[in-house]
């Protein structure tokens, strides 16, 4: 939005990329789903025909869009981006489970493969960030440290299952992440802050042979630093594409854990606006005044 990863060469475009919905029509080939299906749509490539990008037109005015766009009262979706849930699960809920859950999640799952004995530290508790405590909590991992520099996303965290939490602005992490470690630091770390100093304190935060992972963005041309001789001693740092995430069986996993009462995503929603009002989700987004999860109600007409 703000144009910090460089020139946009689609503009105008459609935006949006987790949702929840009901198939309205399909198209030739499409056997995965049926007319009146309740579905969640997700940007992350899963089984099934891959379409063509959509263009829309309003007037004259040629509007692009990707494989996904959910900012819409009707959007036209490709196949492999789609996945019938169960409608025991509240729309709210089942658009979480289109980026949110599974790039949180799927770092602790699928990233990292991390075991309920293993040392987690989390910098960055926004939507990714706590949604990786929830699982990380579900999954009986004890020793879950929490980083932010806004006391009450670190309260939060600690209603969500964090053990220890640490404001990054009055202490520094890495000191406080050894005296909680004895001194040998985390298995592992998590990054999705999109803050440069956040992704170098991750990768400082972990022990030798321990593994970072990150999952922000920071601006072009802004590059990280981090010293290379942690990579002699054994550390890793890597990336995450919506944590490894294979929708397909992915997605029904935290669906089931959701309703065994496991895996808690309605903490997650913490602001709720209209279509109409996205702007100031936006800018309450920006301001931090959104804890956990902004969540869009779209009315449409069947």
């Amino acid at each position: 939005m703000r144009g910090i990863k460089g020139p946009d060469r689609y503009l105008p475009h459609c935006v949006g990329h987790e949702a929840s919905g009901l198939v309205q029509e399909i198209g030739p080939g499409v056997t995965k789903v049926k007319r009146g299906d309740y579905v969640v749509l997700t940007w992350i490539k899963g089984m099934g025909l891959e379409a063509p990008s959509c263009t829309y037109f309003k007037d004259k005015i040629k509007i692009n869009s990707g494989a996904i766009t959910t900012f819409n009262e009707f959007s036209v979706i490709s196949e492999n981006r789609i996945l019938k849930v169960s409608d025991e699960v509240s729309p709210d809920v089942v658009a979480l489970l289109g980026c949110a859950v599974p790039t949180g999640a799927g770092m602790v799952k699928n990233s990292l493969n991390i075991k309920p004995d293993d040392i987690l530290v989390i910098f960055g508790v926004g939507g990714v960030g706590l949604s990786a405590i929830l699982y990380a909590n579900a999954i009986g991992c004890s020793d879950i440290i929490a980083v932010d520099i806004y006391d009450k996303k670190l309260g939060l965290a600690k209603d969500f299952g964090a053990s220890d939490i640490i404001n990054f602005k009055n202490e520094d992490p890495i000191d406080k992440i050894k005296e909680l470690t004895d001194n040998k630091g985390a298995d592992f770390a998590i990054e999705s802050s999109g803050a440069k100093a956040a992704m170098e304190a991750t990768f400082n935060s972990i022990k030798n042979r321990g593994v970072a992972v990150i999952a922000g963005n920071i601006k072009k041309g802004e590059k990280i630093c981090i010293n290379p001789y942690g990579l002699i001693l054994g550390k890793k740092i890597i990336g995450t594409w919506g944590g490894e995430t294979k929708p397909d069986d992915d997605i029904p996993y935290y669906e089931k854990l959701y309703l065994d009462g496991k895996l808690k995503l309605d903490k997650l929603i913490t602001n709720i606006y209209k279509l109409e009002n996205i702007n100031k989700a936006f800018e309450d987004i920006e301001k931090n005044k959104v804890l956990g999860r902004a969540i869009i109600h779209i009315n449409f007409k069947n």
